[in-house]
């Protein structure tokens, strides 16, 4: 017999007690622990939790868990979350003409190796409908001319909240979307979007920052998957990696690099989302591995 499995998550004010009543409620309710991660921050005086956790009592319902673990936050002051382990969240992709991203994410969610479902695929451009469809996923065309103007934006943006609510969607993914986002959908998107971007930032902002490392003979190159806000590419960093790299690579071959780590640094971060092991700590994040 299989036993509805959730994934409990947790933040407060850190106070003593906190794992004793946590961990006394699930056993109250007939809940058996599967694996526990905990952090108390000394700078933000904050603490922050993950369960994952079996319901083995078929006596308890899920509403009164739920209804239970509402209380236990109230008491201790918590903003806490209750997940399904087995529901996959809802995600939408948005895309412009960098297509390296899109395809390994979905290439992941075919293997069964993100446990996800993307319900839409969003792009100012066509180049990547076929790739949509040979994955029988809904592409979405919502062109932005170059200098559009704010109403034309904020006209496209209405379009892609539509689709958003639409689909109920959980995460928005911005797979190389070379469109800034209005400061009123980074706040509508506030803790459920997350962006890529190379490492080089702010060092080589603008056109070509491959280009430019290369002139300034950088030795590492890397990416960053940070949460997306209304400061561009300032959000919470959720995950970050780096290569090394010497003189002798071209342009051309630090690109190709630089794609693949933004690739498996943007999936990493994604997964861990679905995953319910991001929270958030101020302009910070913990990141529950």
């Amino acid at each position: 017999m299989t036993h509805p499995e959730y994934i409990l998550t947790l933040s407060c004010l850190d106070q003593r007690g906190i794992v004793l009543r946590v961990s006394g409620f699930l056993a109250e309710h007939g809940c058996n622990i599967i694996d526990s991660d905990q952090f108390g921050d000394p700078e933000s005086k904050l603490f922050f939790m993950r369960i994952h956790f079996a319901l083995e009592e078929p006596n308890v319902a899920d509403a009164t868990l739920r209804a239970g673990f509402d209380a236990l936050c109230a008491h201790l002051g918590a903003s806490g979350q209750l997940h399904d382990a087995a529901r996959k969240p809802r995600v939408l992709i948005m895309v412009s003409k960098i297509g390296h991203c899109l395809n390994d994410l979905l290439f992941r969610y075919r293997s069964g190796l993100l446990p996800v479902e993307i319900s839409a695929i969003v792009s100012n451009h066509m180049e990547f409908y076929q790739l949509a469809a040979s994955y029988n996923i809904p592409f979405h065309h919502l062109p932005l001319e170059a200098g559009a103007s704010e109403s034309d934006k904020l006209a496209q943006e209405s379009r892609i909240v539509e689709l958003l609510d639409r689909h109920q969607i959980d995460l928005v993914v911005l797979a190389r979307y070379m469109q800034i986002l209005t400061p009123g959908l980074c706040e509508a998107l506030k803790g459920r979007a997350i962006n890529i971007h190379h490492s080089f930032l702010p060092s080589f902002k603008g056109a070509r920052p491959y280009a430019q490392a290369h002139r300034r003979g950088v030795k590492l190159i890397g990416a960053t998957a940070h949460f997306v806000t209304g400061d561009l590419d300032e959000g919470p960093i959720i995950e970050q990696d780096v290569e090394r790299v010497d003189h002798a690579m071209s342009v051309e071959a630090l690109t190709a690099i630089g794609r693949d780590v933004e690739s498996v640094v943007l999936a990493r971060a994604v997964k861990w989302f679905v995953e319910h092991r991001i929270l958030l700590n101020g302009d910070k994040t913990v990141v529950f591995s």
